[in-house]
Formats: structure tokens, sequence, C-alpha cells
């Protein structure tokens, strides 16, 4: 997501043939393992590399897969916890709310990196990023005394260490 240094080309035959193991893995999952259907998601996937190459280009940037581990890790300890504290204010007696919106900084710069978390980040429950204004992110939250601003930081920085050079 970061842009090609100087001196680096983006190896296109690696990234070919990682987002078509990615879409044919995303197509299995979606139709089921029938033999007789493998041509069609192989021809698929095909169609899908070719458009994603075309469509957004690989530009040379790294994934650090222990950052990925972690960040892995982080969102989905973040999202049981925040799935069982919504679960625990929706089927309890009295509605435990304080709904509102809190404002976060963000570190990433503008563009698809940026984008890119802000989606990873839509899907915890509890709280969702709503508007992007310079280098801050308002978010909409069930509870406005949790640290959405701090998690949001922490989530940002495994991200960066990810997809992105800090």
């Amino acid at each position: 997501m970061s842009g090609i240094e100087s001196g680096q080309t983006p190896n296109r035959a690696r990234a070919a043939g990682f987002r078509a193991a990615l879409f044919f893995a995303f197509w299995l999952a979606i139709s089921g393992w029938k033999a007789a259907d493998l041509p069609v998601g192989l021809m698929a996937a095909a169609a899908a590399t070719w458009a994603s190459l075309a469509l957004m280009p690989p530009t040379g940037a790294q994934v650090r897969p222990r950052a990925l581990a972690a960040l892995a890790l982080h969102f989905l300890r973040g999202s049981v916890v925040a799935g069982f504290d919504v679960a625990r204010r929706a089927l309890g007696r009295k509605l435990d709310l304080n709904p509102g919106f809190v404002t976060a900084p963000l570190r990433l710069p503008p563009g698809a990196a940026r984008d890119a978390f802000c989606a990873l980040a839509s899907l915890a429950p509890g709280s969702l990023p709503v508007e992007i204004d310079g280098d801050t992110v308002l978010i909409h939250c069930l509870d406005i005394k949790q640290p959405v601003a701090k998690n949001l930081a922490a989530q940002e920085t495994l991200f960066m260490r990810t997809f992105h050079d800090e």
C-alpha cells in the first residue's frame, strides 16, 4: 500500500499468483468443493486476477507476516470482546448505552492504506467510523465512555507495521 521505493520494482508475477490464490480460495469458500466446478472457479479466479492487476497494479509493498498475525489476533480478540459487550447491552434488562461520537487522530496519510484501515475498523462491533476530516476520524459508538480512540490508535499502529512503512 505504500509506494514503490527508489530502485524497487513490483513483482507482478508474484502479486498475480498471490491474488489468484486468494480469489480461488474465496471462490471455493462461496461455491463449495465440487470437482466438476473447479474449471469454472479457475477461470473466475483468472478473470478476477486480471481485473485486479489492471485496476490496482502492484506497488511493491511487502506484508510483514508476524505483524499481520499480531494484527489478526488483536482484531479477533477485540471483535470477540466488543461482540460480547454489544450482546450484553442488547440483551440486558436495562439498555446500558451511552451512544455518541468520538474523534480520533489518524496517522496514516490519505489514500488506499487509510481507506483499508477505516474499512477494517468499521468491522468492529459497537463502533463505526463515519467521517474523515483531514487527519481526524469521527466514530459513532454505543458507549462514549469506552476507550475507542485509544483502541483505534493501537489498531492503526499494528496496521501500519503490517502494511505500511512507519
